[in-house]
């Protein structure tokens, strides 16, 4: 109730200010949200303003991320019109109805590794030092390469800034979550220096009657940034910039032991990632400049579980992987109206784990280059390609091509076409696991065939009754051991309307064309009933469908937001096969046998067909008070076959639609101590068979105090 106390007198208090201070022309910073000409450069890999690049862009700005009251990249992301939080081994980002090994995440302009099965966990990042967040929507494989096939999120921080300060911030709510953190930043004539400590913990929780333990583990993780500026020269610039994060966690499990039997053990964890990345910058002449960039990065678990009763070992894993990135990239300004972008690099990236036989490396080169043409004063087209040489399979040259014309001083056309690719990953090359429960083995496509021969040579495969051959499917096994790169063409058209200072509306029609889509696939059957499965390239899928967003000033201290996606993501061949009239399902009363018709096909699991946001942002920096709230609806979506069929075509395939509505108010004294309150899923929405990250209404409240001198 503390907190429910808090919130209201601090949501109640900044409409009553409002209600007085409604005076036109009143200084504040929400009326200079649509004025300000946003910068972006994660588009064309240069710097650009939001409102000229010929590609879908949003951006989420530092002051939107606080009145949010935002803690984690997921906080930020889930907000966002086209964007969908969803749960596979971590959470993660849907963009474009693609799953989230299609989105490349990057801090800085670079990627961040250590993903589980594709998800790379979202509550890695805190945005706690974040300046903004860039989303680029469609394939952006000509510039960033592998992982960008769906799109790129690049996470930009705080630079050093001149003179001297910093900031403390505190929150404590729900489920004992607990946020301490920090930034410091002091530059000089040369030298610049930033840092930013955070620690994030909880208590963690329990959805619904459940006896294998919490929903969420207590964990308590730790995040340390910085970054070193030096000026060398009046044309020279050189940084060091590196990023430290490590997260435990200890829970008590029930599992079923050797005799078969319950038996109560207790896991721990930590996961930490570290990065080290050396910039340096030299601009030859006003029309050349140069970048030279080294990145590493390493990411590392370990997990162990020992029984109650006695200590002992039940199972411990580990997973080890390193990221090595020399990179040159120069600009050169043709003509005022011409602009190329070209860059060359290498790649050396390396797994050790418990489920693979040995260290692993992969090696990489890669080139590329970017027209950015101002034809006229209305037209503007950017030509790029990039080529990937891979060490492990086929080269790959990823084109695209981006235009935007001005019709009206409010009104412009933009559209880009381009192909995308996602590389198999270490997994899928490597893996060598067999579950020494169920029995069950899966191997990466390096190693499927010659583990298929070791089982046949050990009597493991059950052998055919009619041949008296060991049971391999062996035109599949020819596929898994020919694994490619996923692929895709993409296709976006939209509008961008800016028909006053007050209005701003984005429309967006988007179609991927998916080709090659790496799925797991059975290669041959065991003794013990089990399958022996590896992966192939098979599915040939689309997604398409339309995104709106808009912004309205309401008045100089209220903007009004919102957003739509219309989605639609099918697999062509279940496609195919509902036009041919070959599917099949029984109905669960009758047991009768039906013809699934192409209207039942509800497409790929786990994707929304509508999804919309509506928002309210509130501020008034004369007065200190700033207020948000928004609604996030995710329309039903499928989770899983079933009857029998394989395919999503029942009501009760489905996750019923609900709302998320999350609210905050602040209030600042003397323009440094800040005081929030908040209250996240407001209507208390839970789902705990579906939707395990949703711990219900969450209370929290929060100070933050700057220190030294304002800019």
């Amino acid at each position: 109730m503390r907190y429910a106390a808090t919130f209201c007198f601090l949501l109640a208090c900044p409409a009553r200010v409002w209600a007085q201070q409604l005076v036109p022309g009143a200084a504040d910073s929400t009326m200079r949200h649509l004025s300000l000409r946003e910068v972006v450069v994660t588009a064309t890999r240069t710097e650009r303003a939001l409102t000229d690049v010929p590609i879908p862009v949003t951006v989420v700005s530092q002051q939107q991320i606080r009145a949010m009251g935002a803690l984690r990249l997921g906080d930020v992301l889930r907000e966002q019109t086209g964007l969908t939080t969803v749960n596979d081994h971590g959470q993660g980002i849907q963009m474009q109805g693609l799953n989230p090994e299609y989105t490349l995440i990057l801090v800085d302009g670079e990627p961040l590794i250590g993903r589980t099965a594709g998800t790379l966990e979202l509550s890695r990042v805190a945005v706690g030092n974040i300046q903004r967040v860039e989303v680029v929507k469609g394939p952006a494989s000509a510039l960033w390469g592998s992982e960008a096939l769906a799109g790129v999120v690049n996470i930009i921080t705080d630079k050093p800034q001149p003179g001297t300060r910093g900031d403390l911030r505190l929150r404590y709510g729900t489920n004992g979550t607990l946020d301490a953190g920090g930034t410091f930043s002091t530059k000089g004539e040369r030298l610049g220096l930033s840092v930013f400590g955070n620690r994030y913990s909880s208590q963690g929780y329990t959805l619904g009657a459940t006896s294998n333990g919490p929903t969420v583990p207590p964990f308590a993780s730790y995040t340390a940034q910085s970054r070193l500026t030096y000026q060398l020269g009046a044309r020279t610039n050189v940084s060091l910039g590196g990023r430290y994060f490590t997260e435990s966690q200890t829970s008590d499990l029930t599992v079923s032991g050797e005799t078969g039997g319950p038996a109560a053990v207790r896991a721990t964890s930590r996961q930490y990632d570290y990065n080290l990345t050396p910039v340096l910058t030299h601009r030859f002449t006003d029309q050349l400049l140069t970048t030279v960039r080294l990145y590493h990065s390493g990411y590392r678990t370990r997990e162990k579980y020992t029984y109650h009763t006695d200590g002992q070992l039940y199972d411990e894993s580990y997973f080890h992987q390193t990221f090595t990135r020399p990179e040159l990239q120069a600009d050169w300004q043709l003509r005022p109206n011409q602009t190329l972008t070209t860059g060359v690099g290498y790649l050396l990236e390396t797994v050790e784990a418990t489920r693979y036989e040995q260290r692993q490396q992969l090696r990489a080169h890669f080139l590329y280059a970017q027209h950015d043409w101002l034809l006229t004063e209305r037209l503007n087209l950017v030509l790029g390609a990039r080529y990937d040489g891979h060490s492990q399979y086929a080269g790959q040259f990823s084109p695209k091509v981006s235009g935007r014309y001005q019709v009206r001083p409010w009104l412009a056309v933009r559209g880009s076409a381009g192909r995308g690719y996602r590389a198999p990953d270490f997994r899928q090359l490597y893996l060598n696991f067999s579950n020494p429960v169920v029995g069950y083995s899966v191997f990466g496509t390096n190693q499927v065939r010659a583990k298929v021969a070791q089982l046949a040579e050990q009597g493991q495969l059950a052998i055919d009754g009619e041949t008296g051959r060991p049971v391999v499917y062996e035109a599949v096994l020819a596929q898994a051991s020919g694994l490619t790169a996923e692929s895709s063409v993409a296709y976006n058209l939209g509008l961008q309307l800016d028909s006053n200072e007050k209005t701003r509306l984005t429309l967006n029609a988007f179609r991927n064309d998916l080709r090659n889509l790496i799925e797991t696939a059975t290669v041959a059957l065991k003794t013990n009933g089990q399958a022996v499965y590896s992966y192939r390239n098979v599915t040939r899928a689309y997604t398409q469908g339309l995104e709106a967003d808009g912004r309205y000033r309401l008045t100089p201290q209220l903007t009004l937001s919102g957003g739509y996606q219309l989605l639609f993501a099918k697999d062509k061949s279940v496609v195919d096969k509902l036009a041919a009239g070959t599917v099949y399902r029984k109905d669960p009363q009758t047991q009768e046998t039906q013809r699934v018709t192409p209207e039942d096909y509800g497409g790929l699991y786990n994707r929304s067909r509508h999804s919309l946001n509506v928002k309210a942002f509130y501020e008034n920096t004369r007065a200190g008070w700033s207020a948000s709230a928004r609604g996030i609806y995710r329309g039903r979506y499928g989770f899983g076959d079933l009857n029998g069929n394989t395919i999503l075509d029942a009501a009760a395939e489905y996750v019923p639609g609900y709302w998320l509505l999350n609210v905050a108010a602040a209030k600042t004294f003397r323009q440094r101590l800040s005081l929030q309150a908040g209250i996240d899923n407001v209507l208390n929405y839970t789902n705990p068979t579906y939707i395990s990250t949703l711990p219900g209404r969450l209370y929290y409240a929060s100070l933050a105090l700057e220190l030294g001198k304002r800019p």
